[in-house]
């Protein structure tokens, strides 16, 4: 027994249809702000790592400076000579000065 109910049957599955779709705009609207939020934290991670890693260098570099300074008296000199314009005896310091541009 075959049973024609005409239009109802189509309307019905336009109906079924189209709450099926505003559920699935409904759960991306309600889950796009999570996934923005999402991609910055990423962005920001990514910029943290970055940043580790650039300070990472920096404090091995510091590392590197405070052993030779410990262990090498030669930089001793060096520092020495550079920052406080020490000269040995006979030695002419000659110092230039950066000069300021407008």
């Amino acid at each position: 027994m075959n049973v024609n109910v005409g239009i109802w049957d189509k309307v019905t599955q336009t109906i079924v249809i189209l709450i099926v779709l505003f559920m699935l705009a409904g759960i991306g609207v309600w889950y796009l702000p999570l996934i923005q939020q999402n991609k910055r934290m990423r962005q920001e991670l990514i910029g943290l790592d970055n940043e580790i890693a650039r300070q990472t260098a920096i404090a091995e570099r510091a590392k590197i400076e405070i052993d030779a300074i410990q262990s090498d008296p030669k930089t001793i000199e060096r520092l020495a000579r550079e920052r406080l314009g020490y000269a040995k005896p006979g030695e002419t310091v000659i110092r230039f000065q950066a000069t300021e541009e407008n």
